[in-house]
């Protein structure tokens, strides 16, 4: 019901240029000197936050130096490891944001979904052994939550003069998101949506968003870094580089479990 007053209320807005020729960037809360990230800047960004996350998981949790209290704000206290956690907190709705930059510019949405489902397969793996040590663990990665989202959005476009069967569908994959238990559960699929119907209007799609992921509220820094997009591809060209970022998920996983096996369960 979110989604379908959501949708009615952006019905009216100028519908997103699919070309980056035709694309004119929405009003930013940044005067446009500011807005320097290219989408190649943004995926750096967020990889890097996700590495300093995961980090924070796999490694700085299992260290006792970095569990030690610096100081306490109120009744919290804070610790490196909290720091870091807290800090790895804006890689994701970036990548939700990157989704849909990615979702509205290919050339081919079938192979971008193929893609996606792939390297969620692949994920899986080192993702068990990141919470469970093993090869099962009852939740899945993040990769799989993008693919949720992707297929979300391929139901908005597809089936916008369609708002009942749209809506089922959004209904279906919401329910699927939060019985699979992907990554960032069902809160994260709906992000994903807020942010695509938002995607014309920034900084309303800053504020929703913030309030609808406000239990994770240090996500809210991630939209200073999404509102200096400059609407460019950046350096990110050719096949082998955007395999790069796809294969740094599952290759970084791998290699902070293997540090976490030699660092401290040996």
């Amino acid at each position: 019901m979110m989604l379908f007053i959501l949708k009615n209320f952006i019905l009216h807005k100028e519908i997103f240029m699919t070309t980056q020729t035709q694309q004119t960037l929405p009003p930013s809360i940044f005067p446009a000197r500011f807005q320097i990230l290219s989408g190649s800047a943004l995926k750096l960004l967020a990889c890097i936050l996700m590495l300093i996350d995961h980090t924070g998981v796999l490694i700085l949790a299992n260290w006792k130096p970095a569990l030690r209290v610096l100081f306490t704000i109120g009744s919290t206290e804070v610790t490196w490891y909290r720091i870091v956690r807290d800090i790895g907190r804006s890689a994701f709705p970036i990548f939700c944001f990157l989704l849909i930059e990615g979702f509205l510019h290919t050339r081919n949405r079938r192979k971008y979904g193929q893609n996606l489902l792939l390297f969620a397969l692949i994920s899986e793996i080192p993702w068990n052994f990141v919470f469970s040590n093993t090869w099962h663990h009852p939740t899945q990665n993040v990769f799989f939550t993008l693919f949720l989202g992707y297929l979300g959005l391929c139901a908005l476009e597809a089936l916008w003069e369609k708002p009942v069967l749209q809506l089922s569908c959004i209904v279906g994959l919401f329910g699927f998101s939060y019985i699979f238990h992907a990554d960032y559960g069902w809160h994260g699929f709906l992000l994903i949506m807020i942010m695509y119907l938002f995607r014309t209007q920034r900084i309303l799609q800053a504020l929703v968003s913030t309030l609808w992921m406000n239990y994770e509220w240090k996500m809210c820094f991630s939209f200073i870094s999404i509102n200096m997009y400059n609407g460019k591809r950046g350096f990110i060209q050719g096949k082998a580089a955007k395999y790069f970022f796809y294969l740094f998920y599952p290759v970084h996983l791998t290699i902070l479990v293997i540090l976490r096996q030699i660092l401290f369960l040996s």
